[in-house]
């Protein structure tokens, strides 16, 4: 549980020295308590001090990495139960399951189509960022031979059987990639803690309920285990949902530290858009890994897409850089365009005029990352703005018309913007699916 700014203050020195950059102790607790500091700045804080701030300002849920490198899954150390509080900051691994049953071209294909599996969605590329390799032959050289042809991908991976034997043979040659060892049970336990001690590698365990769940995690704990990851599936999605969001309540809200890790999920559905459905509202109720049948790349993509979306700040809208960019093969005598620099206004007309195969310039305006009717608004994206960039050195030095395409739902500064700017202002559609026609008659006939 988080300190509050008090808490933190008694155990500061208190001699107001501004060594921090601050005017007093308390003025730099409160950035303490608000994530805006380090303890690191402050030179006379005691040993014992820095130990119980420490301990007491630990995340309530556990960073959890699974994987190396730069394709590393980190998953866990959320502060809060809504988004609007504040964000979610790691994004769920979202990822398919391969059986080891699978032999030859079989389970060539099937890594294909995982390897295939690639959008890229207002600038931001997305994938399946982990596999989950099942132990559904119950023999150890099946199993071997997947975990190495889908280690051959570099995701982060998953092993998952029921036998300890099994996943120490595959451990003696991938354990150095940090794949995730799953799951031990209450029968298991003993056995898996070895292994993840052994191989050094993070450990997920699994019960029928959070009830009987808890025990083992204070075993697990008791001896060592840091990295875990709690399997909470049930027999339904409802109940998944509940025991998802029961333990983030308990690790938020009670500060059970005992159910403060990531928790993963796997989906069986048959039905795939079931299974997309039910995925995606796994990803919005707080699992941290979600593994299901799903390869093809239309039933990932939404799945994905809401991952993406929950997992963007809030407060920090996805932004592209405000300047002069050029669509297709441009001329001086090349449409200009104007939006906004949020991301998914700026990409959805960057793809409609793209598709037009009409060249054209689109200007970007820093509008701190706002839609263009919310710009407008709040007077982010105004005529004067607009009339400074079109006439700046950089629309000059590229376009040598006079004529701007402003967006239709503002077509209510064309007559200020001709006054500021001294160009022609034609006003474009007010959808992005207009643009192409627009392109093709208007601007032609202009």
């Amino acid at each position: 549980m988080a300190l509050k700014a008090l808490d933190i203050f008694k155990l500061l020195p208190k001699t107001n020295c501004k060594k921090c950059g601050c005017p007093t102790c308390l003025a730099f607790a409160m950035k303490l308590a608000q994530k805006q500091a380090s303890l690191d700045q402050c030179p006379d804080v005691s040993e014992a001090s820095k130990v119980e701030l420490a301990g007491a300002s630990a995340p309530p849920i556990r960073l959890v990495t699974i994987g190396t490198g730069p394709n590393k899954l980190e998953i866990g150390n959320e502060t809060v139960m809504f988004r609007h509080e504040e964000s979610f900051y790691h994004p769920a691994g979202i990822g398919v399951l391969v059986s080891d049953t699978l032999e030859g071209d079989a389970l060539k294909v099937k890594l294909e189509k995982i390897r295939k599996i690639r959008f890229t969605r207002v600038g931001i590329e997305m994938h399946a960022t982990v596999v989950g390799v099942v132990n559904t032959s119950g023999t150890a050289e099946p199993f071997a031979k997947a975990v190495q042809a889908v280690a051959a991908l570099d995701i982060p991976m998953v092993l998952m059987s029921t036998q300890a034997a099994h996943l120490d043979k595959v451990l003696a040659s991938c354990a150095d990639k940090k794949p995730l060892i799953h799951a031990a049970t209450a029968a298991t336990l003993d056995a898996f803690i070895v292994l993840a001690k052994t191989h050094n590698c993070p450990l997920a365990v699994t019960a029928p309920d959070l009830e009987a769940l808890v025990p083992l995690c204070e075993k697990a704990r008791a001896a060592g285990l840091q990295d875990l990851v709690l399997d909470v599936t049930s027999g339904t999605v409802a109940g998944t949902l509940q025991t998802l969001t029961a333990v983030r309540r308990l690790a938020l809200k009670k500060n059970m530290r005992v159910l403060g890790y990531p928790c993963l999920v796997t989906n069986r559905t048959v039905d795939p858009m079931v299974a997309v459905a039910e995925c995606s509202m796994l990803v919005a109720k707080y699992a941290g890994i979600v593994l299901a049948d799903l390869d093809q790349p239309e039933q990932l993509m939404p799945v994905l897409t809401v991952n993406q979306n929950l997992y963007t700040d809030p407060r920090k809208p996805i932004q592209v850089e405000a300047k002069l960019n050029a669509i297709g093969a441009v001329t001086p005598e090349s449409p200009l365009l104007i939006t906004t620099n949020f991301s998914l206004t700026y990409y959805t007309v960057a793809g409609e005029v793209e598709a037009s195969r009409v060249p054209a310039y689109i200007g970007v305006l820093d509008t701190e990352g706002t839609s263009v009717l919310t710009a407008f608004s709040s007077d982010k994206l105004t005529s004067e703005k607009i009339a400074a960039f079109i006439n700046s050195d950089e629309v000059k030095s590229k376009v040598s018309h006079r004529k701007v395409i402003i967006p239709g739902y503002i077509a209510v500064m064309s007559g200020g913007l001709k006054d500021d700017s001294g160009w022609t202002v034609l006003v474009g559609p007010r959808e992005a699916s207009g643009i192409s026609k627009f392109l093709k008659t208007t601007w032609a006939n202009a």
